[in-house]
């Protein structure tokens, strides 16, 4: 017996073999069609945190005048409680023969504030930056913060990181037990 191909299904149809209907090929397509698009789906951000991120790209670094240097470049807070703000400071040191000054620095998101010392850097001298995170939402968070120094001529780049943990909504429940222990006296 010769095999019979037909439009409507995907192997040659003999007599005793069954035949795949539209709705399964549909299906398989739909599913295939799926899976592509969710593995498509790389977020650069934790989209669900309720802010505007702007940028997070590292911009390069200008590097003709190496004269600010930074402790470390990158702070990692590990795991931090929702809602509770975190801090971190900085150190930069002024290595050049002439004073820096710090003319702006830029978080990439709103929940990231950095703050810092207007007056020029001396040379030799150090100065920080305190950079500030309030967590909004649960989470992974990575965060850059740009320093725009010498006229905004030159700026490098901080990072800060961490994982937000949901705190819960209210406190813990009263123990009796715990109760009846703090109204004894011994």
């Amino acid at each position: 017996m010769q095999p019979r191909y037909d439009i409507w299904h995907l192997s040659p149809k003999f007599d005793s073999a069954k035949p795949f209907s539209m709705k399964k090929i549909t299906l398989l397509l739909f599913c295939m069609t799926s899976l592509l698009a969710l593995q498509a789906q790389q977020p650069v951000h934790n989209e669900n945190d309720g802010h505007n991120h702007g940028s997070t790209a590292p911009q390069a670094a200008t590097t003709e005048n190496a004269d600010l240097l930074f402790k470390e470049m990158e702070y990692d807070f590990s795991k931090i409680p929702q809602g509770k703000p975190v801090y971190h400071f900085f150190e930069i040191v002024n290595k050049g023969k002439t004073p820096i000054k710090l003319d702006n620095i830029q978080a990439s998101c709103g929940c990231t504030t950095p703050e810092w010392s207007r007056d020029p850097i001396a040379p030799g001298a150090s100065t920080k930056i305190k950079v500030g995170f309030n967590a909004a939402s649960e989470g992974m968070f990575d965060k850059y913060i740009t320093v725009f120094y010498n006229n905004s001529s030159q700026n490098k780049q901080i990072r800060i990181k961490g994982f937000v943990w949901k705190a819960p909504d209210g406190p813990a429940p009263a123990n009796a037990s715990v109760d009846f222990l703090k109204k004894q006296t011994f």
